[in-house]
C-alpha cells in the first residue's frame, strides 16, 4: 500500500541555500531507491522559513529501507546539524475502504459553450 511521508522544517533565511542543496541531493538519492514514487518540496506562502517535504513510496517497507540506508543517514545528519534539531516524519496511507463512490449524476452538467 502506497504511503506519503510529510516532513516540516523551519529554516532561518541564512541557512536556506545550504538546506536546499542538501534536500536536493537527498531527493536525487531517494529517486534511485526501490519503491520511490515521487517527492516535492514546498515553501509556506506567508512564513518563508517553513518548508514542507512530501515523499511518496510504494510501501512502508520501501520507506523503512530508505530511511535505514547509510547514504541517507549521512545526509540527514548534515540537515539536522544545520537546523539544530532532529527531523521528524509523519507517515500516512490511504484508507483501505472507500465509503463513497461518485456516480455520474454527482457531477455538474456543463452546457456547451456558445461560439461568437
Amino acid at each position: 500500500m502506497a504511503i506519503r511521508v510529510m516532513l516540516k522544517r523551519w529554516v532561518p533565511a541564512e541557512k536556506e541555500k545550504d538546506l536546499v542543496t542538501l534536500i536536493t541531493e537527498l531527493r536525487s538519492l531517494a529517486s534511485k531507491q526501490p519503491g520511490y514514487i515521487s517527492g516535492e518540496t514546498m515553501r509556506h506562502v506567508s512564513n518563508p522559513e517553513e518548508y514542507l517535504v512530501i515523499s511518496t513510496w510504494d510501501s512502508l517497507e520501501d520507506w523503512e529501507r530508505w530511511i535505514a540506508s547509510p547514504p541517507r543517514k549521512a545526509l540527514q545528519e548534515q540537515i539536522d546539524k544545520l537546523l539544530g534539531k532532529k527531523t521528524t516524519y509523519d507517515i500516512y496511507h490511504y484508507p483501505e475502504k472507500r465509503f463513497f463512490k461518485a456516480e455520474p449524476s454527482d457531477y455538474l452538467e456543463r452546457s456547451p459553450s456558445k461560439s461568437k
